[in-house]
């Protein structure tokens, strides 16, 4: 996995729904294995975080292919979208998100969802299941507090210089990244935008899924404590767990290879993980 890029021009991979802005799909999908033709690999769609595209996921989509559909969702403000406005609202994000996926079999189909991204997720999980009425296959949060707790935080209404200055602590945006003042004036309202988003989430009540949840989080993440990530146990009706790696916020880049095997062995119980 590879840190944030902020570059309006990084290339795109094909959609699978050529009518749709919103997915990538950056290799084949992965065989169906089934003589008359059915889908049976799993699929799983992949949310971003916080200032992060699709192109994010290129390196897992790679390391599983051929044995599981991975798609990214390309959220408005970045890279080929860098024209439009980011939104400033996970709920609402998640309502654009939901009628441009591919969902017709949820069943078979998984959310991985990272920072910004676990929110958004779930919340277009908790949109399945009350607009198809079917349960996806699994969700996995990665890097996120459940609903459940709140900081109150306003990193996004910084000023730009202590704002940027804030999202580098976390370690997931190459430091030159802003040096191009272009590339800066382009990006700061698309991740000015993310944070006010995943800053702002407060669903009401607690709300929950009834499929699978599984939470990973590095032990080491100054914006998740294990006991956050543990409560997601109580949003879903399902079986849950927790899987702890080490790092810090975007323990994903140190432990690529960890954290993908863990998700070919969910998806795929019982399959060795290549080496």
């Amino acid at each position: 996995m590879s840190a944030t890029s902020p570059a309006p021009s990084a290339p795109s991979a094909a959609s699978p729904r050529a009518s749709s802005t919103w997915i990538r799909a950056f290799h084949p999908s992965a065989p169906t294995g089934d003589p008359q033709g059915q889908r049976s690999a799993p699929r799983m769609i992949c949310f971003p975080h916080a200032g992060g595209a699709a192109t994010y996921y290129f390196p897992v989509s790679r390391a599983l292919a051929g044995k599981i559909e991975v798609l990214a969702v390309q959220y408005p403000g970045r890279q080929d979208r860098h024209t439009e406005p980011a939104v400033n609202d996970v709920e609402a994000l998640a309502a654009r998100v939901f009628p441009e996926l591919p969902l017709d079999d949820p069943g078979r189909t998984w959310f991985f969802g990272h920072s910004m991204g676990a929110a958004v997720a779930f919340e277009v999980a908790r949109l399945v299941e009350r607009e198809l009425g079917r349960p996806l296959a699994g969700l996995i949060v990665s890097g996120r507090r459940a609903p459940s707790h709140f900081r109150g935080e306003t990193v996004h209404q910084q000023g730009d210089d202590d704002f940027l200055a804030s999202v580098q602590k976390l370690g997931g945006t190459d430091p030159a990244a802003f040096a191009d003042p272009e590339v800066r004036r382009l990006f700061l309202p698309t991740l000015r935008a993310d944070y006010q988003a995943i800053e702002t989430y407060r669903p009401a009540g607690l709300p929950h899924v009834t499929c699978p949840v599984h939470a990973f989080v590095g032990d080491d993440d100054p914006l998740t404590t294990l006991d956050e990530a543990d409560s997601w146990r109580d949003h879903t009706k399902g079986p849950f767990s927790l899987r702890v790696f080490p790092g810090n916020h975007f323990y994903l880049t140190s432990r690529a290879d960890d954290v993908i095997g863990e998700i070919s062995d969910l998806l795929l119980p019982g399959t060795p993980t290549a080496p």
